[in-house]
């Protein structure tokens, strides 16, 4: 494995624009289960109910919504970055990241120091929640105070619309302009690292596929194999924390 880590340290030293894509994987490791994963909260919840048109449609699923919701957002709350995290701020700090996608809701990357303007979070954050009529922003402690004083589905006290977090919920249109910013990025980009993604969620798996397409050295470390593996210049299988530093961030100058 150093054999392939040392690889791709090469590709990082020798590329200008890196485009770094995140998933799950990079915050198991920060005690955030994946949605998927055994013990997740599809083990506990069905997905099925959780549709943006049910959301709109059906007070019931609402209150399903915010159950879950408020279990996943609690474990998110106090979760802190862990060394591949810090690795990818390590990048920045080289001048080398040129955007950062990240498939994960949670504010990690935010914690670890990124710069905002790099991070493109896809599926956006649940850190913040929004009304869905007339965009009224607020703090998410706030709307879980409410929560906790019995509150069950929370509304807007501008308008009365409904509160959502400011998540991607599945059937939900993604985000046309963080798409379009990531997509650009992938045609431009010289390396690209997939980090702890399956890359089997679409469209947003559609980003490092465009990075291969578009000619960039395709790095993927993950513990399991993904559908892109065989176009990857590199692939590990490991956990991040344990080799993404000496990837994007080695103490040692620049390879030959």
């Amino acid at each position: 494995m150093q054999d392939l880590i040392e690889k791709a340290a090469r590709i990082i030293d020798h590329s200008q624009r890196v485009l770094v894509f995140t998933g799950a994987g990079i915050s198991t490791e920060s005690g955030i289960p994946d949605f998927r994963s055994p013990g997740g909260l599809w083990s506990k919840y069905d997905p099925q109910d959780f549709y943006f048109d049910r959301f709109i449609s059906d007070e019931r699923a609402r209150e399903k919504y915010w159950q879950m919701s408020s279990e996943a957002y609690a474990t998110m709350k106090d979760a802190r970055p862990n060394p591949a995290h810090l690795a990818i701020k390590c990048l920045e700090d080289r001048g080398k990241l040129e955007l950062l996608v990240t498939q994960n809701i949670d504010g990690l990357h935010h914690k670890a120091g990124n710069s905002p303007e790099k991070i493109v979070e896809i599926h956006g954050t649940a850190l913040s929640v929004s009304c869905l009529s007339c965009k009224k922003p607020y703090d998410r402690d706030e709307i879980e105070e409410r929560r906790r004083s019995g509150v069950k589905v929370p509304y807007c006290d501008e308008c009365g619309g409904i509160l959502k977090p400011d998540t991607v919920s599945f059937g939900q249109a993604m985000p046309e302009d963080k798409m379009q910013r990531a997509l650009e990025c992938a045609m431009a980009c010289d390396a690209c690292v997939v980090a702890g993604s399956s890359l089997v969620v679409y469209p947003a798996a559609s980003i490092p596929t465009q990075a291969a397409r578009s000619g960039a050295q395709l790095i993927i470390v993950n513990r399991d194999p993904t559908p892109l593996d065989d176009y990857a210049a590199v692939v590990i299988h490991a956990g991040l924390s344990e080799v993404l530093g000496q990837i994007l961030c080695p103490d040692s100058g620049p390879r030959p």
